[in-house]
């Protein structure tokens, strides 16, 4: 009789965990993260990558980016600062604003997440120089990894001017061409 009684409470045990374990699925999809992936445009082609990591649709806009100052190379130079991505399982994703280094990290763990940036890199290096070999650089999956990029300083031609010295030199022309000449 004991034997039996031990069997029942070891089947009622396996019973309830499987009652947990199934009742804890039944979650709403509105509720979970889709994680569809998918490219999304930012300005050219192949140079962003949407991946709905959160309930709702929300997740990350990853962009992506070309780093060719090795000659003859092109490979992905990681920002690991993506934008927030709205409406991701709806008609019409965007993204504004930014979203964590953490969910950054979070996104590129996945091994579809990486084949899927390692595809749009390649289209993205093949669009702007097909003559440059494609080279894959995995993203940076903690901080640690994240390398601080150096890029090079702007030139005097790349600066605007300050708004309140144009102002004084547009008063002082005018000043100059409205007055009586000698």
């Amino acid at each position: 009789m004991p034997a039996l009684t031990l069997k029942n409470s070891s089947l009622q045990a396996s019973a309830a965990l499987a009652g947990l374990l199934l009742s804890a699925g039944c979650v709403p999809a509105h509720r979970q993260a889709s994680w569809a992936i998918f490219p999304l445009q930012r300005s050219v082609p192949h140079d962003g990558l949407a991946v709905v990591s959160q309930p709702d649709g929300y997740g990350l806009h990853i962009w992506i980016d070309t780093d060719t100052r090795e000659s003859g190379i092109c490979q992905p130079r990681w920002t690991p600062d993506p934008a927030r991505l709205f409406n991701g399982n709806g008609t019409a994703p965007f993204s504004s604003g930014l979203a964590s280094r953490q969910e950054f990290f979070q996104a590129v763990a996945r091994s579809d997440v990486r084949r899927a940036l390692r595809q749009q890199s390649e289209a993205l290096c093949q669009e702007a120089d097909p003559k440059r070999s494609f080279r894959w650089l995995e993203p940076p999956l903690t901080p640690e990894q994240v390398q601080v990029e150096a890029f090079p300083l702007l030139e005097e031609p790349d600066l605007l001017s300050d708004p309140a010295a144009v102002l004084e030199q547009e008063e002082a022309f005018l000043k100059e061409a409205t007055e009586p000449g000698d």
